[in-house]
């Protein structure tokens, strides 16, 4: 019987630590606001990680769509640190674009995902993408 459950307790715990490596921990960014601001619009982002290390370096690459479909950009967006579970809120101007322009943003992949150290493949995987404005969210 103590066999048994050393055997599923290090089963477990195997499962837990290669969810947090292939990123099934997920990010969440959540698109809360848009300002227009002189010479362009301004996004808020909250941005968080059950990632149990937290995320050192978070870059996406963004494609952004007018209301009319046609790509007006591509940009990064660099969202710096993201701590384990605590939200961040990121703000990012966007020159010359007024906010009713702004029809969809496509996460369109990651630049950099650095936790522990090293680069990663886990902000890749598990991005959960919310909108609180008109604006759809891709990705």
């Amino acid at each position: 019987m103590r066999a048994l459950l050393i055997a599923l307790a290090l089963f477990f715990s195997t499962s837990i630590a290669n969810a947090d490596e292939t990123g099934s921990a997920g990010i969440t960014i959540d698109l809360n606001t848009l300002q227009p601001v002189e010479g362009g619009c301004q996004l808020t982002f909250v941005a968080s990680t059950a990632h149990a290390d937290g995320i050192e370096k978070l870059v996406f690459e963004m494609v952004l769509f007018t209301t009319e479909g046609a790509v007006d950009r591509l940009t990064l967006f660099d969202f710096g640190e993201i701590p384990a579970r605590a939200p961040r809120v990121r703000q990012f101007v966007l020159p010359q674009l007024e906010c009713t322009n702004l029809g969809q943003l496509l996460f369109n992949g990651v630049n950099a995902c650095q936790i522990g150290g090293a680069e990663n493949t886990a902000c890749a995987t598990g991005l959960t993408l919310t909108s609180r404005t008109d604006v759809e969210l891709l990705g």
